[in-house]
């Protein structure tokens, strides 16, 4: 029977307990999750999950219920959804779920909500604070056979159909679907629930329920059930120096470009091109071996840095490079140059996709192209995109796969990804016991392939499938994701710059090469797009010289730029919390700082294209 607006809603939301960022150590080389001096929390996105869930189905007179997956200290996160609202809780708790990966974390979810549902509409965060995958969304619902929108910012009941505004990492798009469904929800959805430590305390056990993993069926669960491998765990530690300086601006000014000059910052390394795939080698790649790269429309560098990564692979494994084009049925056809790109970048042959651009469509096709050619490994962009496509093309075939990489490499025939964690924290290098190993990789941190112009490319068409589920109206893209990512030197802003104030930034970006970035307060102000936005919550990047203008400098937004070469900070407030995290400190109004701090610089650092920031 077809829905009508307001009809009540089962609704499940998924909340997982994450280790809060400050706290975190490690323990021979391993993340230390729980015990003394580790504090624990609800992920903030499924904070929005929650909160969501039970104003939907207190406002449709339904019931919310609240799922969660871990050892028996998480249900604590159960205690605080039912504190805030939620009429129950689910607690799958059991010594067999331990070491799961995203698809065993997806699988043992799926049980839950079988054994409990049917529900109208699963809400879970975007991604948690720890792994930043993204994944368990789409691969639940490739297991559960629903359809899936991630980021969902706003959302309205049409009955038959629900319109969902979705914010992606650059961009906004508008779809609407039929329920039942998963959704990922964004920060700005709602407020996030929040109760204190009384209040979850009075929470009667009676509305608390435990499964263990017998009551859920014989798996395999856990580390067993995993396609994936956790290797070596390093933690990404870098030591600020903390050298505030103090005294009349200019004398402040012209130390700290002596102590950028000392240290190197001044004059980044311009990151080369990587070298070209051997042509004579590529020659020789047999059908035997394939790796498959997911071409996303409309990302044409992040296309050309992933066909870089696998002909560099494949170089190495012997593997051809096969490039996936997605194409809506009523979309341009790809012409010869686009395929000559894909070609010069390292595609060995280009397989258009032609029928629809919708992941779950495209995730069909991947998925049977995995069967069908068994490829070693598959590449995908980290966008919205790629971890929907990848995800669910994944769980379709049991394949490992790891996400939002920053590094490949091949070691012993396998495919090594490696996956930082905690905004940067932590980088551990993962691996795929599965015949096909699939990654998807950040944007912007492969390096571009110098081309290889003038390769004949064969270009094959298929015709795929449509679900039909998920239909997009409008899609609109404000910025490039990858911006931040290849940038040498980023310059922060918080909101002690004004909007109408950025064009006074220019000239020192100008000078320095420099792209803008945000804390959460300035997107959320809608001053910058949410791809500026760096901390917890946005990106986390590592650019050779961060520069904090106008900002306190909380921990999180700096845990964001943790991996940045030199951070100098700008604050007229001596006890701003961002001289604790910077190497080099100026105290004044950055009115009057960036002013000198521009002349100072324009007679020590080359000439760089100019740049405008807003």
């Amino acid at each position: 029977m077809s829905r009508a607006a307001g009809d009540p809603l089962t609704i499940a939301s998924l909340a997982k307990q994450v280790p809060l960022a400050e706290s975190l150590r490690l323990d021979g080389g391993r993340l230390v999750r729980a015990g003394v001096g580790v504090g624990v929390e609800m992920n903030p996105y499924c904070r929005r999950a929650v909160a969501e869930g039970v104003t939907l189905a207190r406002d449709t007179s339904g019931t919310c219920t609240v799922v969660t997956l871990g050892p028996p200290g998480a249900e604590d996160v159960l205690r605080e959804a039912v504190a805030w609202g939620a009429d129950s809780g689910l607690h799958a708790c059991d010594a067999a779920f331990a070491g799961s990966d995203t698809l065993a974390t997806a699988r043992a979810l799926a049980a839950v909500l079988r054994a409990a549902g049917p529900f109208d509409l699963i809400l879970l965060g975007r991604n948690s604070i720890d792994g930043e995958t993204g994944q368990v969304g789409p691969e639940l619902a490739e297991l559960l056979d629903l359809p899936f929108a991630s980021g969902v910012r706003r959302l309205q009941d049409k009955g038959p159909v629900w319109h969902l505004e979705l914010e992606h990492d650059d961009g906004s798009q508008e779809v609407e679907l039929a329920l039942p469904a998963v959704l990922s929800v964004a920060e700005r959805l709602c407020d996030p629930c929040k109760v204190d430590l009384a209040g979850r305390a009075a929470v009667a056990p009676a509305r608390l329920t435990r499964m263990d993993a017998p009551a859920l069926g014989p798996g395999p669960w856990g580390e067993a059930g995993s396609p994936t491998t956790v290797g070596a765990t390093r933690a990404m530690e870098h030591t600020r120096a903390m050298h505030v300086l103090d005294g009349p601006v200019d004398a402040q000014v012209a130390e700290a470009v002596r102590e950028l000059s000392r240290r190197g910052a001044l004059t980044p390394p311009a990151g080369p091109a990587a070298p070209p795939p051997d042509d004579d080698r590529a020659a020789d790649r047999g059908a035997a071996r394939i790796i498959t790269v997911l071409a996303e429309p409309g990302r044409q560098r992040v296309s050309e840095e992933l066909l870089g990564a696998a002909a560099r692979l494949g170089d190495e494994v012997g593997a051809a490079v096969h490039a996936l084009c997605p194409a809506a049925a009523d979309a341009a056809p790809w012409g010869a140059a686009d395929t000559a790109a894909l070609g010069a970048a390292g595609a060995d042959l280009v397989l258009v996709l032609r029928g629809s651009g919708v992941a779950e469509d495209v995730a069909d096709a991947l998925a049977a192209s995995v069967r069908e050619t068994a490829p070693w490994a598959v590449l995908a962009p980290s966008t919205a995109f790629g971890r929907e496509v990848a995800g669910r093309a994944a769980a379709a075939t049991h394949s490992g796969l790891v996400g939002d990489a920053v590094a490949l490499s091949a070691r012993d025939d396998v495919l090594v990804a490696a996956k930082p964690a905690f905004a940067g924290a932590l980088v551990a290098d993962i691996t795929a016991r599965s015949a096909t190993q699939m990654v998807t990789v950040r944007p912007g941190v492969l390096p571009l392939p110098r081309p290889r112009p003038g390769r004949s490319v064969p270009v094959l068409t298929r015709s795929i499938g449509l679900r039909g589920r998920v239909r997009v109206l409008a899609e609109r893209r404000d910025d490039d994701v990858e911006t931040l990512a290849r940038a040498p030197v980023v310059i922060g802003v918080g909101t002690g710059v004004a909007p109408e104030e950025y064009e006074e930034l220019s000239p020192l970006a100008a000078v320095l090469g420099a792209e803008l970035a945000a804390t959460r307060k300035v997107t959320d102000k809608g001053w910058a797009p949410r791809a500026r936005q760096v901390g917890i919550t946005g990106r986390s990047i590592a650019p050779a010289l961060y520069v904090a203008v106008g900002l306190s400098g909380k921990f999180n937004h700096m845990v964001g730029v943790r991996a940045a070469g030199t951070i100098l900070a700008i604050n007229a407030d001596r006890h701003a919390p961002v001289f604790e995290h910077c190497d080099v400190g100026i105290v004044g109004d950055w009115h009057q700082v960036v002013p000198q701090l521009l002349e100072a610089l324009r007679r020590v650092t080359p000439r760089r294209d100019s740049a405008t920031i807003s």
